[in-house]
């Protein structure tokens, strides 16, 4: 997939766009929706899913054609996450994250790196990968990591450990950040490619959540990990630069799922508050829900637009990091309101697992948590307008 109209501003999808939109909204109907509850009730991770979607073209969506991807935009991506997150944003978390793994490497990564990661490992054999920042004293603070990576012999040492990655249990390789000069600050940290099958790697119990329990999220342990130094992705003490484009392109799609689970809430609650009456007459003619549910149309599409211009932004090579930080914030506070507000409308069958806004309520509040909390959201936002 190529940019259509990269340089001009316009709210109307290509047909292109909007049959890919059309695929990914059917693909959710029929592969996603009806197995959610179970996959979420034992935290299922789904793999045939995944394998489906690759058959499509609708994950490993930023490989380039190049590697046997499909070279998808940013905004190509995003329409597809919505979708996504309509559907389950565990599910959608679970399919979409080796985008995010695979960031680094398309990003700093030479060619022979690029073949071998994303052609060869993610295309052909289709296998996982996972992104390998936070730790237990380092989430907001990306420069506080302690893991290490010490040269020996012309290969690096790792030690240290990652905590809450995504599709741990399952990745078969992972891009891992860890310092090479401890004493230079955010100039001391490197990215690399770890094998899983490397001796001293090993996959901790994954974590039991509130939410999104189809998206696997477990800690890695690395104890004298050996890692070649072919493996460094990008410069020797670039990573932390790495990391932060890294969430300027990936952001857009958090946030795009955000926005998917507001539609979701919005849709429910309009559909419950037509049927239910109350004093004679449907709920949302009551003021007090019909504004509820206002809202929430409004917000919604507020958001989808913050994540639009985002999406376009990286897609035009344009770096201005309050922009994702725009969409990231709203989208996730927004979306957290909606699930809020939708358990509000169904009343006491809201709380009640047959209806799917209780599930919506807890899925959403991690996307005020993870790739960046929204207050970290806030601070890029004051950092770059008081710049």
């Amino acid at each position: 997939m190529t940019p259509t109209n990269a340089g001009s501003v316009s709210f109307m999808l290509t047909d292109e766009q909007q049959m890919l939109q059309k695929m990914a909204r059917e693909f959710t109907a029929n592969e996603i929706m009806p197995v959610a509850a179970e996959y979420d009730e034992h935290a299922t991770f789904p793999e045939e899913i995944f394998q489906k979607a690759l058959e499509l073209g609708i994950t490993n969506m930023n490989i380039p054609e190049a590697y046997g991807g499909v070279g998808a935009t940013s905004f190509e991506e995003c329409l597809v996450a919505e979708e996504f997150g309509y559907g389950c944003t565990g599910i959608g978390t679970s399919i979409t994250t080796n985008g995010l793994g695979a960031l680094p490497i398309i990003l700093a990564g030479n060619e022979k790196q690029k073949a071998y990661w994303l052609g060869e490992r993610l295309m052909d054999q289709a296998q996982f990968v996972s992104y390998g920042v936070t730790e237990a004293a380092a989430g907001s603070n990306v420069v506080g990591i302690e893991t290490r990576a010490d040269k020996r012999n012309g290969s690096y040492i790792i030690n240290g450990s990652k905590t809450f990655i995504t599709n741990a249990s399952h990745a078969h390789f992972f891009t891992i950040f860890a310092k090479t000069d401890p004493s230079a600050g955010h100039r001391g940290m490197t990215c690399f490619v770890v094998d899983r099958d490397a001796p001293g790697v090993k996959v901790g119990k994954k974590f039991d959540k509130i939410g999104q329990r189809a998206s696997d999220t477990a800690e890695i342990i690395l104890e004298d990990v050996e890692v070649p130094a072919e493996n460094v992705i990008g410069e020797v003490g670039r990573g932390f630069y790495l990391a932060m484009a890294v969430f300027d392109h990936s952001r857009p799609g958090v946030a795009a799922a955000a926005v998917g689970l507001q539609r979701r809430a919005l849709d429910e609650s309009v559909k419950y508050a037509k049927e239910r009456l109350a004093f004679g007459v449907p709920i949302y003619q009551h003021q007090a829900i019909g504004h509820k549910i206002a809202d929430m149309a409004i917000n919604y599409e507020a958001s989808r637009l913050l994540v639009w211009q985002a999406a376009w932004q990286v897609d035009n090579g344009i770096a201005n990091p309050k922009v994702p930080a725009y969409a990231k914030a709203f989208a996730a506070d927004m979306a957290t309101k909606a699930a809020v507000d939708a358990v509000q409308v169904l009343g006491g069958y809201g709380y009640m697992k047959e209806y799917p806004v209780e599930k919506l309520l807890r899925d959403v509040k991690i996307f005020q948590i993870y790739e960046g909390t929204s207050e970290i959201q806030r601070n890029i936002i004051v950092r770059e307008l008081f710049r």
